[in-house]
């Protein structure tokens, strides 16, 4: 496989984020600094980060400021253990020049990376006029509790002069668990033959990971998850709100494990994108992709892995055809597994997923994420104590997306999301998973006019309310039906017509709506359960 890339372009900083006027130098480790001050995890962590207890990073901790990489180690070594938790701001350039081994009780440091080995409650923070990793890359190896945040690293090689991290410019591997990575920017200047490796790579026994809101460009490979086909114990992370652009291969490369990947744009991926294989299921919601080619399959192995797509735009997309060891999932995607997912998440439409990450991805674009209806905001609360569970969009309201044609909305969140779903049947095409997967263009119909369709929990949920959405072109199909509760077989609710549906509060593990009379065949877009 080639792995020369095209059309490099050299990443411009903005520097939105405010100057902070306390600096620290050289090896130094700077004062304890105002809350103000300690801006970090503004928005609150996201995705499969979320899980596993949460991440915190150095919430609760000093906070410190470092300008070398020298200083950055030093910050980690002076803590009281390998635990304490810890906020180290970050400005400037940070090089090999700049960047030795710092010896401590609580920490394991090397010279030719910033290295968070066997370390825990850390948090990495660009600040003022920004933080570049020049040719440094970030390693964390039997680490958790880690964030990184608003820096950009760039130019990481795995052969040349120098050589830092494997090529890799942040790498994690050996029993990783519980770190977010947050609008950061991360490029290179070439592929392979040119001395680059992975833009974010993982590998042996890493779990309960986020990237969200970051750039990655100019490489030969965007990252993996696993290292070969037997390294297979590598899960549960979410990709959402990124911007892949000119990569050849691996956005991501996934080898077992679960991955959601959401809300993310994809432009000019030369020789192939999301690549599933060795067992690994993705599931893959509302993201665009853009004059690229085998954008989601599984390539370059005969062992195959699985995805469920969802509300996915495909916009001068090439397919290869299928072979020995090339699976593409194109040119009409489709679904071969069903994931379900344990967090709360607003999905942003796909059609304007270029726009919004466009304007929120990357190093010094002030931390700004998206509400879930497309628009940029700068979430507040205090920086410095994210909530592990907080949903990203900072002002209260609805966590179910929005919805892509028009319809009704409920207020709370949709528990429906997260959860499984079965039914009577299904028509050819369509899915149990389509009625909780957000996305209004995907849809559950029965083999005939009539059929049922429930969603359910793993354990006893409270509901008083549903919101049942038809598809666009079969509104108004459904006349009679009933609201089941599916553990008993008790009648909640029984009506004409799709809609709202309220009933007295209760708490069950599964709920069924079931069709007993249509004018033609029903289209289920969404099942929408609310507390």
């Amino acid at each position: 496989m080639s792995h020369t890339v095209r059309n490099r372009r050299r990443l411009a900083l903005r520097t939105s984020v405010a100057a902070l006027a306390t600096t620290v130098v050289g090896a130094g480790i700077g004062i304890a600094l105002s809350t103000t001050e300690a801006s970090a995890a503004t928005g609150g962590v996201t995705g499969y980060a979320t899980q596993n207890g949460g991440t915190t990073g150095g919430a609760g901790g000093q906070t410190v400021r470092a300008t070398s990489g020298t200083a950055i180690h030093a910050a980690l070594c002076n803590r009281a253990s390998s635990s304490t938790p810890i906020i180290i701001q970050v400005e400037g350039t940070i090089n090999h020049g700049n960047t030795t081994k710092v010896s401590g009780s609580s920490c394991n440091t090397a010279a030719d990376k910033i290295e968070l080995k066997e370390i825990s409650n850390v948090t990495i923070i660009g600040v003022g006029g920004g933080a570049v990793f020049d040719q440094l890359g970030i390693h964390i190896r039997d680490s958790s509790n880690i964030i990184i945040q608003n820096v950009t690293v760039k130019n990481v090689k795995k052969s040349g002069s120098p050589t830092s991290n494997g090529g890799d410019a942040i790498g994690m591997e050996s029993t990783v668990r519980n770190v977010w990575v947050d609008h950061v920017s991360l490029e290179a200047s070439g592929g392979e033959s040119e001395g680059y490796d992975g833009l974010f790579d993982l590998k042996d026994d890493v779990q309960y990971v986020t990237l969200s809101y970051s750039t990655l460009k100019n490489s030969g490979r965007g990252g993996l998850i696993g290292s070969s086909e037997t390294d297979r114990g590598n899960s549960y992370i979410t990709f959402h709100h990124n911007s892949y652009s000119n990569i050849d291969s691996r956005t991501p490369l996934l080898r077992g494990g679960i991955a959601h990947i959401y809300n993310n744009s994809y432009v000019s991926l030369n020789e192939s994108g999301i690549n599933s294989r060795a067992g690994a299921r993705a599931r893959i919601d509302n993201n665009y992709f853009k004059n690229s080619k085998d954008v989601i399959g599984t390539f370059y192995t005969s062992e195959a892995g699985y995805w469920q797509v969802n509300g996915n735009i495909f916009d001068n997309v090439t397919w290869s055809p299928k072979g020995t060891d090339t699976n593409p999932a194109g040119p009409n995607p489709t679904s071969n597994t069903s994931v379900s997912i344990p967090y709360s998440f607003a999905l942003d439409p796909a059609s304007c997923v270029p726009d919004v990450v466009s304007r929120t991805a990357g190093a010094n674009k002030g931390l700004q994420v998206s509400d879930g209806s497309c628009t940029p905001t700068t979430p507040t609360g205090n920086p410095t104590s994210p909530t592990p569970t907080s949903p990203r969009p900072s002002s209260p309201g609805p966590s179910s997306p929005a919805p892509s044609s028009p319809g009704p909305t409920q207020g709370g969140t949709n528990l429906s999301l997260g959860a499984g779903s079965d039914g009577s049947s299904k028509a050819d095409g369509t899915s149990y998973g389509n009625v909780r997967d957000g996305s209004m263009s995907t849809y559950w119909s029965p083999s005939g006019t009539t059929g049922s369709i429930s969603i359910k929990w793993g354990s006893a949920t409270a509901i008083s309310r549903v919101n049942i959405r038809e598809a666009s072109g079969a509104t108004g199909y459904i006349r009679n039906w009933r609201l089941l509760n599916g553990d008993t077989g008790a009648v909640l609710a029984s009506g004409t017509g799709a809609g709202t549906i309220s009933f007295t509060r209760t708490s069950l593990k599964k709920v069924t709506f079931e069709i007993t009379s249509a004018t033609g065949t029903p289209r289920v877009a969404e099942f929408e359960t609310y507390a």
